[in-house]
């Protein structure tokens, strides 16, 4: 086997056994650097030989025996003291590792190892996405709208503070799992994001880390029965994945909400996530606490999949769910999907002004930039609208949505310079000093 056939045999066993090979290596030899340099090594060797002695039968367990001799060797150049030469030979001889907490999977346990509150939140979900989604410093910069030297920098500090502090690979207790949790719920959002419309490389969508962040839901949801956040994260992944047959045309070009087949949606999940939420509302009907960021953000995933079209959705409710959102969450980004969900309410201009609202701090943020083209579209401002298609197509990563942003781009009349007259109502109920 050759050329382009080997190549996308290694694309996909990356795919499948990164975060595996990662935790599994973290926990018998307890150190991140060997776990993740040991893996990337063994990539390195199957790209030189695989080309020339043909892909293994399995190429996985391949993959994992390959990088347990490079992380022998690892330690072995590392350090000459006996005690690291005689665990190095007894975790190849194939002894069992010890427990080390209440759940079994090693990815998720490398989750909450990561998530150590010795750790800044930000630099916990980078890591983890680095070492855990295999995502590059470049996907995961991305992902937190900072420049790659930054992240990179953040990565190497919080391995070498791991280290430093003796944070041992290991669950916490259940006291101290809770003090984590957010970082964890985060780790687990980005990794289904990144894969359900990734921000580089060729596939629009990554099967693989939007299965994952799904699976460390679930051991989440069986760790943690009764939150509610966990049951939201989990929930608005549902709704979210159940949409990802409809989401790419056959043409490799983005789908958006108002234009996908309904039809095509997995209403498995989709019946899935609405028990999840229906749960959540009988607790909290009963006392429990109020609904969360991502409970939220379920129930406007709800919303949309109950509705047949676009036009039948019933968006002053998502208005107040946002609303509420931005009580707990007044980020740029909640705030900038809010007005997107007010101009459906209100009209194009009253969403357009919100939006400007974010310009400074959503600059470099591609979907600010495709949210106002749409907006200015629907206003009738063609020249305005096309430059901000212009913008976010450039700051877009993901082939798919770049395809349907350059359509939509060079849909629009050469010079529409004059919107409906219900916009122009609109435009004179702006406030003056948008």
């Amino acid at each position: 086997m050759t050329g382009p056939t080997v190549e996308q045999a290694i694309t996909r066993v990356h795919h499948e056994e990164w975060a595996r090979m990662v935790a599994g290596l973290a926990r018998r030899f307890g150190d991140l650097d060997v776990a993740e340099e040991a893996t990337a090594e063994a990539f390195v060797a199957a790209a030189e030989r695989w080309p020339r002695d043909g892909v293994p039968p399995n190429p996985g367990g391949w993959l994992v025996t390959t990088a347990t001799r490079k992380a022998i060797d690892w330690i072995r150049r590392e350090s000459q003291r006996y005690a690291k030469h005689q665990e190095a030979r007894i975790v190849y001889d194939g002894d069992p590792p010890e427990s080390t907490g209440p759940v079994e999977d090693d990815r998720l346990r490398l989750v909450f190892t990561c998530c150590h509150p010795a750790l800044a939140m930000e630099a916990r979900v980078a890591l983890t996405l680095r070492l855990l989604g295999g995502l590059t410093v470049p996907e995961i910069a991305r992902a937190f709208l900072v420049q790659e030297t930054t992240m990179a920098r953040r990565i190497t500090r919080a391995k070498a503070k791991i280290k430093a502090a003796h944070i041992p690979y290991r669950v916490p207790s259940a006291d101290d799992i809770r003090e984590r949790l957010d970082g964890v719920l985060a780790v687990v959002y980005l990794v289904f994001n990144e894969g359900y419309l990734a921000s580089e490389g060729d596939d629009p969508v990554r099967v693989d880390l939007t299965d994952q962040a799904i699976h460390l839901g679930r051991l989440l949801r069986s760790l943690l029965p009764d939150d509610g956040e966990v049951a939201g994260l989990l929930a608005l992944m549902l709704f979210t994945d159940a949409r990802r047959p409809a989401r790419v045309s056959q043409t490799g070009e983005l789908v958006t909400l108002d234009e996908q087949d309904r039809g095509a949606w997995d209403r498995t999940l989709i019946a899935e996530g609405n028990a999840l939420l229906r749960e959540r509302i009988a607790a909290v009907a009963a006392g429990g606490d109020p609904p969360g960021r991502y409970q939220l953000q379920a129930a406007i995933n709800s919303v949309h999949t109950d509705a047949p079209s676009t036009r039948d959705t019933d968006w002053s409710t998502i208005v107040a769910l946002y609303g509420r959102m931005v009580l707990l969450d007044p980020s740029p980004i909640v705030r900038l999907n809010r007005a997107v969900a007010v101009a459906e309410v209100d009209g194009p201009g009253v969403g357009l002004a919100e939006i400007d609202r974010l310009a400074e701090v959503l600059d470099g943020y591609h979907a600010f930039h495709a949210a106002r083209a749409d907006l200015l579209r629907r206003f009738g401002r063609g020249d305005e609208s096309r430059a901000a298609y212009d913008r976010a197509i450039d700051l877009a990563g993901n082939p798919a949505e770049r395809a349907y942003l350059t359509r939509r781009r060079d849909q629009l009349a050469p010079s529409a310079t004059v919107g409906t007259r219900s916009d122009q109502r609109q435009a004179r109920r702006q406030p003056r000093d948008r």
